[in-house]
C-alpha cells in the first residue's frame, strides 16, 4: 500500500484496510474511553479506535487508541513490510531494517502543520486536549501515553525520543516520570548536574513510527529520529522548537515545550502499567513547565492503553520490534548461528521473557547467548526469563518452546541466575518498591547438551516424501481444515539404508 506521511495518513491506509472503526456516539473521558478500549482489544486483531466525540468536548477534538494492538497487518504497514508474511519473517526483516539509518530534515516553521496553533504564555491549557482516565486508581488523566519525549544529551547534542508516561498535573503542567537508566533521565541529570533546567518536548498525535522506536532502546549515543527514518526509507520532518532547542516532529499532531527543573517536583500517579498492575506507588516526581503548545487543526490524541495481555497496547509491536533490536544486537556483537529471536508478547508488554533459537556451533554457545540476550542493549531492561533452544524449535511457537524445556533442559544444570540487574519501578515482585530498579534473571538452555549433541536422543519427524504424500490427498481424508505447514523432516534414506 506504500508509505505514508504522518498519522492522518497512515490512519486512511488502514480505513481501507478495513482495520480502523469510528466510534460516532459520544464518550467520556474519565475511564469510559478506556474501558472501550480494553474490552475490544481482548479480541485479537481488533481494529484501531478513533472515537470523535469525546464528553466536554467540542467537535474535531479526537482520541485515537488500539493504534497497533494485536494486528499483525497494520505493524507490516507500519513498518513497510509486507502484509503476508510470517511472525518470524517479520522479526528478521525488521532486523534488517534497523540496520538503515536516515538523519531527519530540518523544514521551515511554516511548512509545519504542527504550527497550524501556537499557544503561548496565558494562552497555554493542557486541559484544552480530551487526555483520557484509564484506570479507577490512577493519579490523573494521562495526556502522554502513545507518545514520544524529546530531550537533547548536553555532552554530544543528540536527540533522544522516548516514550514515557505523562500526566495532567495543571493547566501548564506535566509529570516527567522516566524510569532509571532511561536517557531521558540520563540527560535530565547531565542538564541538572550543570546547574541548569533540562529542556524537553513532547509530541503527542504522532506517526506510529516515532511511537514504536520511542518505546525501543537504541543506543545511548544514537537517535531514534534515524532510525524512524530508516524505517520509512526518507527523513522524518522536523522542525526548530519555538521555545526551546529542540527539533520537534513537523508532522505530529500536538507538541509540547517546555522546562524541567531539578527542585520542582510534583504528587504524579500512580498509572495503570505494561505489567497489568499499577506502577510504583504515587509520590513527588519532576514535572515540565510548558512554555509553548503546537497543535494542528482538528487534532489526534494517541493513546496507549497499558494493561493485561493481550489489551496492552505494546504487546504485539514489541513481540516484533523488541525481537528484531535484540536479534541485531547479538549480530553487532558477531554472534553466529543465530535463527530467531522472540519477545514474548504476554509476557508483561513483551519485556518478561526472550526466547532465542540457534544452531549451535562450539561449547559454550548457547550459554553464550543466552548472556549477552539479557544484559545486550535491546534486552537489558525488566526481562526476567531467558530461554535459548535449539535450530529445531520456532521460538515464535511457545508449545514448542516448552516441548524443548521438558525434554532437552535438565533444571539443575541448564538454570542460571543474573542477580542486581536492570529493573524498572513498575515490577510488582520486588518490595518495597525502592527495592524495584535491581531485578534478576534466569538463563534457561533448553538445548540439546552439546557435548553429547551426536549421540543425543533422535526426534521423531515424518518423512517429506510421506508428508506431501498425504498433503496432496488431504482433500480427499474429508478434513474441514488445511493440513498444517511443517518444515522439518525425517531424511530420505532406500531400503538397504543409504541415503
Amino acid at each position: 500500500m506504500g508509505g505514508f506521511k504522518d498519522l492522518r495518513d497512515w490512519l486512511r491506509k488502514v480505513e481501507e484496510m478495513g482495520e480502523l472503526k469510528v466510534v460516532h456516539e459520544e464518550v467520556d473521558w474519565d475511564e469510559e474511553l478506556a474501558a472501550i478500549t480494553y474490552m475490544v482489544a481482548k479480541k485479537k486483531g481488533s481494529p484501531a479506535l478513533l472515537f470523535e466525540k469525546i464528553k466536554g468536548y467540542p467537535s474535531g477534538f479526537r482520541v485515537l487508541t488500539n493504534i497497533l494492538g494485536s494486528s499483525f497487518k497494520r505493524i507490516a504497514l507500519t513498518l513497510g513490510l509486507p502484509t503476508n508474511l510470517s511472525l518470524l519473517e517479520m522479526i528478521e526483516k525488521t532486523k534488517d531494517i534497523y540496520k538503515r539509518k536516515i538523519p531527519p530534515v530540518e523544514v521551515r516553521k511554516d511548512e509545519a502543520p504542527v504550527n497550524e496553533n501556537i499557544l503561548l504564555g496565558e494562552d497555554i491549557n493542557l486541559y484544552l486536549f480530551p487526555a483520557p482516565k484509564m484506570w479507577p486508581l490512577d493519579g490523573g488523566r494521562y495526556i502522554g501515553t502513545a507518545d514520544v519525549v524529546i530531550t537533547k544529551d548536553p555532552d554530544d547534542g543528540h536527540l533522544n525520543l522516548g516514550t514515557y508516561r505523562q500526566m495532567v498535573l495543571s493547566k501548564n503542567e506535566v509529570g516527567f516520570y522516566v524510569s532509571p537508566g532511561k536517557d531521558a533521565l540520563l540527560h535530565r541529570e547531565k542538564w541538572w548536574q550543570r546547574g541548569e533546567p533540562c529542556e524537553v518536548a513532547a509530541a503527542y498525535g504522532v506517526d506510529p513510527v516515532l511511537f514504536i522506536v520511542g518505546a525501543m532502546g537504541f543506543p545511548k549515543n544514537e537517535s531514534e529520529y534515524d532510525y524512524a527514518g530508516g524505517i520509512k526509507g526518507e527523513p522524518i520532518r522536523v522542525v526548530k522548537g519555538e521555545v526551546t532547542d529542540l527539533l520537534i516532529p513537523a508532522d505530529a499532531e500536538i507538541v509540547i515545550e517546555g522546562i524541567s527543573r531539578p527542585d520542582v517536583l510534583k504528587d504524579e500517579g500512580p498509572f495503570g502499567e505494561f505489567t497489568g498492575y499499577y506502577g510504583r506507588p504515587g509520590g513527588p516526581t519532576p514535572c515540565i513547565e510548558v512554555k509553548c503548545i503546537h497543535y494542528r487543526n482538528n487534532p489526534i490524541l494517541t493513546a496507549a492503553l497499558m494493561a493485561d495481555h493481550p489489551s496492552c497496547e505494546q504487546n504485539f509491536f514489541f513481540g516484533i520490534l523488541r525481537s528484531a533490536r535484540i536479534w541485531d544486537d547479538l549480530d553487532r556483537l558477531g554472534i553466529p548461528g543465530i535463527r530467531g529471536v522472540y519477545s514474548v508478547p504476554a509476557a508483561a508488554g513483551g519485556f518478561g521473557m526472550v526466547v532465542v533459537s540457534l544452531e549451535q556451533r562450539y561449547p559454550g554457545h548457547a550459554s553464550q547467548v543466552a548472556a549477552l540476550a539479557a544484559q545486550c542493549a535491546g534486552g537489558a531492561y525488566y526481562t526476567k526469563w531467558v530461554i535459548v533452544v535449539d535450530e529445531d524449535v520456532d521460538p515464535t511457537d511457545l508449545e514448542q518452546v516448552v516441548w524443548a524445556m521438558s525434554t532437552r533442559c535438565n533444571p539443575i544444570d541448564d538454570i542460571d541466575i543474573l542477580r542486581n540487574t536492570w529493573s524498572t519501578y513498575l515490577d510488582p515482585t520486588k518490595n518495597p518498591p525502592e527495592e524495584r530498579p535491581y531485578g534478576s534473571k534466569a538463563l534457561i538452555n533448553a538445548c540439546k547438551e552439546h557435548k553429547y549433541i551426536h549421540v543425543f536422543s533422535k526426534r521423531t519427524l515424518l518423512r517429506e516424501s510421506t508428508y506431501q504424500k498425504v498433503r496432496s490427498k488431504w482433500d480427499k481424508f474429508g478434513f474441514d481444515f488445511p493440513p498444517p505447514e511443517l518444515t522439518l523432516f525425517e531424511e530420505e534414506t532406500s531400503l538397504d539404508g543409504v541415503t
